[in-house]
């Protein structure tokens, strides 16, 4: 099984990378880019047998306490 986590900022948060990419997008001839949000993509591969459940509940605390940043970002887990 493997799990896939995307980490994004929050939609209230000011994203200053995501605006230096839709700045450099503008610059370098990319027009109609509305905004950029620029976040972390992490897979991680379980081991066999590990139970669904079990993982996504464990994988969702580490989410939470470790791999985002509740206050200021989102995540989504799935797990396949």
């Amino acid at each position: 099984m493997k799990a896939r986590i995307i980490v994004t900022p929050k939609k209230a948060v000011v994203d200053p990378q995501g605006k230096t990419v839709q700045n450099a997008l503008a610059q370098m001839g990319y027009h109609g880019v509305a905004a950029v949000h620029v976040g972390k993509y992490i897979e991680i591969e379980l081991a066999p047998g590990t139970d669904k459940a079990a993982a996504r509940r464990a994988l969702d605390d580490a989410c939470h306490k470790f791999l985002s940043n509740p206050i200021i970002e989102d995540y989504k887990l799935e797990i396949e």
